[in-house]
């Protein structure tokens, strides 16, 4: 299995479409067995889904994500468990042991004005 987040300083980056990099760990049967950073080399949120299909990551960590990324995940058949923050290495951990604190409902709306400082996509909730 492999499970992506988005990744920034060791933690997990509150928007999915504006992440520099993602954090791909590869597991099996509940153990970590590696971890490398990719980085999106500008890639927006269109292009970021196709990123991590070609990957063959089957599940992605991060906090805020938008309505068109969701689609374009799920067309890919990738999970999503977003509203997480927090350090990345520690959310994995708790993924695999079935621990994670996640939103099935966490959504980005905010794509059309820029995030000021300390803004956090992850917690709108749903609408």
């Amino acid at each position: 299995m492999k499970i992506a987040v988005t990744y920034e300083n060791g933690n997990i980056f509150q928007h999915f479409g504006h992440t520099a990099a993602f954090k791909i760990y590869e597991a099996e049967n509940g153990r970590l067995l590696s971890s490398q950073v990719l980085y999106t080399n500008g890639s927006g949120h269109g292009a970021l889904a196709g990123l991590l299909a070609r990957e063959g990551v089957n599940a992605l960590i991060c906090g805020g994500i938008g309505s068109g990324a969701r689609f374009a995940l799920a067309e890919a058949g990738i999970a999503i468990y977003g509203g997480c923050s927090g350090d990345a290495d520690e959310a994995v951990e708790l993924f695999l042991a079935n621990a994670l604190d996640y939103d099935p409902c966490a959504r980005c709306s905010h794509h059309d004005s820029h995030h000021g400082e300390g803004h956090t996509c992850g917690n709108h909730g749903c609408h």
